[in-house]
């Protein structure tokens, strides 16, 4: 396990790299438009994807012509930013101990990533890396569970949580209540739906921090049951694509 990262988080994403890739949601235009707006990203402008995953959000800010950096700790997830990016900066590192001089950037972004932060920590290293006037911006894709087929998948994979960290809770947020180094977050929510195959579902499902660290045979459970709800759900059954509901939500902040 890599030091400092959590056990479901380091096995997890450690193995299902491409299956996030394929799986995961992107972020929706109007989303994307407003944190490039809020933040001033664009040409001559320095921003940091922090925790960047697989580089989703990294690749839809590229066409501004900022300057993207990419701080990420999983190796197999880095090999699938590096592989699909077409210009970022790709860095081995954590929120913790990120890998840049002060005052590096103008902008740090960190999506569906800092509820697995040590929140105190990853803030004060964002803060020294930021540039006076700087802002972050955290986006997260939410599930849609008024949607009975997202809250069939749910019941199906939520037992196997067993402690992991989540985004959904708001247990992250503690830490910006406790810090004095931001001001406080701001919050705009945006209406997101992405088609996926019944293929790419399972994928998205087995991306899962805690169900990809599973055991095999547990994890083939799990593979089992999507694939069978895939197949008789009647938002699913017999569709080449199926609509899955998100809610994006995108907080921000400026440095003082």
């Amino acid at each position: 396990m890599s030091e400092g990262i959590h056990r479901a988080a380091a096995e997890g994403f450690g193995t299902a790299a491409r299956a996030y890739e394929r799986g995961r949601p992107s972020y929706p235009p109007e989303a994307v438009a407003f944190v490039v707006e809020t933040l001033g990203v664009g040409s001559g402008c320095t921003v940091l994807d922090l925790g960047a995953g697989t580089g989703k959000l990294t690749r839809l800010l590229e066409p501004t012509g900022a300057r993207m950096v990419a701080v990420e700790p999983i190796a197999a997830m880095l090999v699938e930013l590096v592989t699909r990016s077409t210009s970022a900066h790709a860095l081995s590192g954590t929120a913790e101990a990120i890998p840049l001089t002060d005052a590096a950037v103008d902008a740090v972004v960190v999506a569906q990533a800092f509820h697995w932060f040590d929140g105190e920590r990853a803030l004060a290293e964002i803060h020294r890396v930021l540039r006076p006037g700087g802002r972050l911006a955290l986006a997260f894709n939410r599930r849609d569970e008024n949607d009975a087929l997202m809250a069939r998948l749910g019941e199906i994979f939520e037992p196997y949580r067993r402690g992991t960290p989540s985004h959904r809770h708001d247990e992250w947020r503690r830490a910006f209540d406790r810090t004095e180094l931001f001001a406080p977050l701001q919050q705009r929510a945006f209406a997101h739906a992405q088609g996926q195959t019944p293929d790419e579902v399972a994928a998205r499902v087995l991306s899962i921090s805690f169900v990809a660290a599973l055991p095999l045979a547990e994890r083939d459970i799990v593979a089992r049951e999507v694939r069978d709800l895939l197949s008789t759900h009647p938002h699913a059954a017999g569709r080449e694509e199926i609509l899955m509901p998100y809610r994006t939500d995108v907080y921000w902040c400026e440095r003082v």
